[in-house]
């Protein structure tokens, strides 16, 4: 009976080394959109919210000093005000990173916004995992029906 007791807490233990530090990353990072998960370094996402088409569209720029270059696009026909990309740690929380949207025009009633950011990377994990949530100035976007992520490098030494 000890011998099982003692096995039982052994694979617990080896258990707990090898999904514990992931889990713990993990913590608090399930506060976003409850949407479906849209990855988009596979392609620009789109989904309607509160009667407009909306797409989101991630480009990969150069590396530099401080990381990889993106550009987000966002179309749609919605107007909002001080509109905001947030950045999120997903597979690892890293902080929040607000992202500020500017108007880049407007073609047939489709307003096109745009960013240009280098994500934070984690100085021990190459790879890191970012959600991006769009927000109205301080006021998370209401019903967000999608959970748009892609996968940042780091810097390369």
């Amino acid at each position: 009976m000890r011998a099982i007791a003692a096995g039982v807490i052994l694979i617990g233990l080896v258990g707990l080394a090898m999904f514990g530090p992931k889990w713990l990353m993990s913590v608090g990072n399930d506060d976003g959109p409850a949407g479906r998960l849209c990855d988009l370094e596979k392609g620009p996402c789109q989904w309607k919210m509160d009667g407009a088409a909306w797409v989101a569209e991630l480009a990969v720029g150069d590396v530099g000093d401080q990381g990889r270059e993106y550009r987000l696009r966002i179309h749609t026909g919605s107007s909002p005000d001080r509109f905001l990309a947030v950045l999120r740690g997903e597979s690892m929380y890293l902080g929040e990173y607000p992202v500020p949207l500017s108007l880049k025009g407007e073609d047939n009633g489709i307003s096109v916004w745009e960013a240009r950011f280098t994500a934070p990377f984690c100085t021990t994990e190459p790879e890191m995992t970012w959600r991006i949530d769009l927000q109205q100035g301080n006021h998370p976007m209401s019903e967000f029906p999608v959970k748009m992520v892609f996968q940042a490098e780091g810097r390369s030494t």
